[in-house]
Order: C-alpha cells, then sequence, then structure tokens
C-alpha cells in the first residue's frame, strides 16, 4: 500500500489499478468492479478531508477490505490435504491489458498514455499456463507496456522472460523483510528514469517452453513446422493444426555379398 501511494504522489496524473489474484478467482480491487466505466477513479483524488489525503485513503481501504474477504474465504472445497489449485496468473494479466488497452482509447487526443504493469508474485510457476502468459507477455510487448515482476518465493521463468521481452525489471527478492525498499528503488522509477539508475540485473534467464502435450518444460523437444507447436516427444500428428508428420525411410540395408573363394584348379 505504501509504494502504491508513493506511485500516486509522483505525479498528480498518475493512475492506479489494482487485481489481486488468487487459485479461485482474479478480480479487480480498485477501481471497483462497479466502477470500471470511469477511468479517472483509477487515480485522481478527491480533496483532503479531514486531514486525511482521500485518494490514498481510498486505495488503503479497498485492499485491505478485498484481502481479508479472500483470506477469510475457504477456498479449498476438498480436504486440507488436498493440493491447492495453481494462481490464476493468465487471467490477471488478461485483465490489466484489456484494462489497459480501452484507456489507451479513452486517452484525448494529443496525449499518450505510459502504461505499466507490476507484477508482485508469490506463487510457483504453473506450466499448464505457458500459452495465456506468453500470449499476454508477446500482447504487451506490442501495446508498449512494460512489465516489472517482483518474485517473493521462488525463481520464475515466464516473469523472467516477461520483464526481458516487454524491457522491465525482474528482481527476486533476497530478504522479504525489506520488501517496501527494494520496491521503491527498484520499481517505483519510471523506465524513462532507470537508465540513469544501477538496477539488479537477471544474470541468466530461463526461457524452456513447456510442450503442449504433457505442459511440462523442456530443454529440447520437437516442434512442428507449421504452428511451431513444441512436443516434448515424437508424435506422428499435431495436436494444435492437425498436420500430420512423415519420419524419413530409411535406406534399406543391402545383403553383403559373400566373397568368392579362390579354389586352386586340380590337376
Amino acid at each position: 500500500m505504501v509504494f502504491c501511494n508513493a506511485h500516486l504522489m509522483m505525479k498528480h496524473n498518475n493512475s492506479l489499478s489494482f487485481i489481486l489474484s488468487h487459485t479461485s478467482t482474479s478480480k479487480f480491487v480498485f477501481p471497483r468492479e462497479d466502477n470500471l466505466g470511469d477511468m479517472t477513479d483509477a487515480g485522481q483524488a478527491d480533496l483532503p478531508k479531514d486531514g486525511k489525503y482521500e485518494g490514498f485513503a481510498n486505495v488503503n481501504d479497498a485492499i485491505i477490505t478485498e484481502l481479508k474477504t479472500l483470506l477469510s474465504a475457504d477456498v479449498l472445497t476438498d480436504d486440507h490435504g488436498s493440493e491447492v489449485p495453481p494462481t490464476l496468473l493468465a487471467s490477471a494479466l488478461t485483465m490489466a491489458l484489456c484494462y489497459i488497452h480501452r484507456a489507451e482509447k479513452e486517452c484525448p487526443v494529443g496525449q499518450k498514455l505510459k502504461s505499466r504493469l507490476m507484477i508482485l508474485k508469490a506463487a510457483p510457476d504453473v506450466s499448464a499456463q505457458y500459452m495465456p502468459i506468453m500470449n499476454c507477455i508477446f500482447a504487451a510487448q506490442k501495446s508498449n507496456t512494460v512489465i516489472d515482476a517482483c518474485v517473493l518465493d521462488e525463481q520464475s521463468g515466464f516473469l523472467q522472460q516477461a520483464a526481458d521481452i516487454t524491457g522491465g525489471v525482474y528482481l527476486k527478492v533476497p530478504q522479504p523483510v525489506a520488501l517496501l525498499q527494494y520496491l521503491l528503488w527498484v520499481f517505483l522509477p519510471e523506465p524513462t528514469v532507470r537508465e540513469q539508475l544501477v538496477l539488479p540485473t537477471s544474470v541468466h534467464i530461463d526461457y524452456r517452453a513447456a510442450c503442449f502435450c504433457h505442459r511440462r518444460l523442456v530443454d529440447i523437444g520437437f516442434v512442428c513446422s507449421v504452428c511451431l507447436s513444441i512436443y516434448c516427444q515424437f508424435i506422428p500428428l499435431c495436436l494444435t493444426c492437425q498436420t500430420r508428420f512423415k519420419l524419413p525411410a530409411l535406406p534399406m540395408a543391402r545383403p553383403k555379398k559373400k566373397k568368392k573363394e579362390n579354389t586352386a584348379p586340380r590337376k
């Protein structure tokens, strides 16, 4: 919440949208879903009242209320020993890109909207979401939307690719206690200002892709020559474009000729 307030405080025309993604749902926290039609509600603050800045209060109250509601809800329908479903990161990215696209269409003539996505992730990657997440990454690259990623739990190959493709910053927080310091130092400055700062860089980026058949990350796989689908093993029919593959005919082994034995003529 301090990071969100700092973003709104940087410029008077800065706006904010907060999306919460969990195992069961992805929803707009601020602005509220019933106020999404009013794009100005996403960051324009009201006049101060009773010594409290209403712009910050609206954001903080909305985040606290939605987090309490989400954490108090029982998201597991089975026993506690069952596996927790994956986080719906792809749906949250889709909602954010659609919101940015609508904001760009409603932007006044002569003004340009500089949008960026900040992802705070505390869940492991799910290989089954590889395709929708990559589609969101390429859509963000086409719309010149920068994706920043701050990871708390374990390294995320998907977000490493997202930050590298869109020109954002990827950071695995070494000390969660100092989360606010990393947010204000690395992610608060605009992309144009970051060129003047010394920011941490990703030494190794995991560009492994997930196969279309088993949704597993593979180092070496088979790629369809028509639709570029990836498979971890050879299949005769592409599951995406229904292209049939033909194995090259193996050369037939020729039988070896028997050597003629040199026999001396009998006298």
